[in-house]
């Protein structure tokens, strides 16, 4: 076909594109995810601070375990925290484009 005859169509709607993520946005919403993996790498690493199977121990020792705390955290983090970071970090953005 000849340029001539296809053109493009103009279009007075401004054409949305795909915006991408602030590397900081990014970051913060990695960190949550990447601390459950560190808790879930820390537990096959060391699988006896993990003493869920042992007898003759009390709730705390069951409960609190180095790395059941670090997945917990990385869950919440995840969950309740990084979404408003992320909002924020959203907001900062759309006042100061430069930054």
């Amino acid at each position: 076909m000849s340029s001539e005859i296809v053109t493009n169509v103009p279009s007075d709607d401004p054409q949305l594109g795909v915006q991408r993520r602030a590397w900081r946005a990014l970051a913060v919403h990695v960190l949550g995810p990447l601390a459950v993996v560190c808790g879930i790498v820390w537990a096959v690493a060391q699988p006896y601070r993990i003493v869920l199977l042992d007898s003759g121990r009390g709730f705390y020792d069951y409960v609190f375990q180095g790395p059941l705390l670090v997945i917990l955290v990385g869950l919440v983090f995840a969950v309740a925290i990084a979404p408003g970071l992320v909002e924020d970090l959203a907001v900062e953005v759309s006042r100061d484009p430069e930054a």
